[in-house]
């Protein structure tokens, strides 16, 4: 089996040294290049042709942002790891980043053990972003083209009726994780200010990075986004955030919803974790949630999913075409739990349907 091909850019030789030495034993992936500044980096892709790239935010001569929005003005598609620092200026740059066309987001482990976690976790982490983004980027390489929308050959191919968002929804639940941000601000954008349900969200990203990514996506869209937090009161038309490292769930307290984060154990290996929040939903509004599982790796959300369903709740799946990583929406659509399989251009026009008829600008 062909090796996914990494090159590693920071200008720490300890960081170059350490990812080479993590994955020296890999079976499946080999680092074919280190750079230890943006210009080098450009350099080593042209020539290398590497999967993925890691790359660090602070560099000399070129940092990572520079580096990155140079690829994309070239019509680049690579994959882009951003490996940050877990400070205030690294989640800065890494939402900006991730807004330029950025992958994913590790965080790096400080001297001490903080950050992003100890080294073991952080390159398994890496290693399941670097396996996940590679594949897919191969599987379009390789794969004949077949239009646009071409079809998934180890996804049944349903015919499905045209679906309307049924108008009894009082809550929205979204999973999300690689490819994530880009894709909530894309979503955002499009929501109708008069909304009248609120929205939860569960996105797999460190701590403090969420708190940023929050702010950037209430700037750029018309509804009120918050990071999450013990005894916040749900309010209609307000989209709310797990916190990194945190599970978000609700429950009612007298006349009120309120949200309460946790750190309870993991779940498929995530917190937060799709399935916690789902959980909560379901126990509050039953039949009256839908759940939209979009782009990410793995299987959180699947099992919160056949709850919704259990429910008479709805399930709406992210398509392949549009999903960076078509992992979670992957694994709603292969046990049948979805109502429909929507493309990220149309989410937002299915959520804003979900509004009372006689509502300003229905149309």
């Amino acid at each position: 089996m062909e090796k996914i091909r990494v090159l590693v850019v920071d200008d720490s030789l300890v960081v170059r040294r350490a990812l080479r030495e993590c994955f020296r034993t890999d079976p499946e992936i080999e680092v074919v290049g280190v750079a230890e500044d943006g210009a080098r980096a450009l350099e080593q892709i042209r020539s290398l042709s590497p999967d993925v790239v890691t790359l660090d935010i602070e560099m000399p001569v070129m940092d990572g942002l520079e580096t990155l929005r140079t690829l994309r003005d070239q019509g680049s598609e690579l994959p882009i790891i951003m490996f940050s620092k877990h400070t205030t200026a690294g989640a800065t740059a890494t939402i900006e980043a991730l807004e330029l066309g950025a992958s994913d987001v590790v965080a790096k482990p400080e001297a001490d053990g903080s950050g992003g976690g100890s080294v073991e976790a952080v390159k398994r982490q890496l290693a399941t972003r670097i396996r996940a983004l590679g594949r897919k980027a191969r599987k379009a390489r390789n794969r004949p083209y077949t239009g646009p929308n071409g079809p998934d050959p180890e996804v049944e191919q349903q015919e499905l009726e045209p679906f309307q968002a049924p108008r009894s929804v009082e809550a929205i639940g979204i999973a999300i994780s690689t490819g994530g941000p880009s894709a909530l601000i894309e979503l955002v954008t499009g929501l109708s200010a008069d909304l009248h349900v609120p929205i939860f969200v569960t996105q797999h990203m460190p701590e403090m990075f969420t708190r940023l990514l929050a702010e950037r996506l209430s700037v750029r869209g018309v509804l009120p986004v918050h990071e999450a937090a013990n005894g916040m009161v749900v309010k209609p038309g307000n989209i709310y955030i797990a916190p990194g490292n945190f599970h978000l769930e609700v429950g009612r307290k007298q006349r009120e919803i309120v949200i309460n984060v946790s750190q309870a154990p993991h779940e498929n290996s995530c917190r937060p974790s799709a399935d916690v929040m789902y959980r909560s939903l379901v126990k509050l509004y039953g039949a009256r949630l839908l759940g939209i599982v979009m782009t990410g790796m793995g299987q959180d959300g699947k099992r919160g999913c056949e709850l919704i369903k259990s429910a008479g709740g709805c399930v709406v799946a992210q398509d392949e075409a549009s999903s960076l990583v078509w992992g979670m929406p992957r694994a709603v659509v292969t046990a049948n739990l979805h109502d429909a399989v929507v493309p990220l251009s149309g989410i937002a026009s299915l959520i804003n349907a979900t509004r009372p008829k006689g509502k300003k600008g229905e149309s």
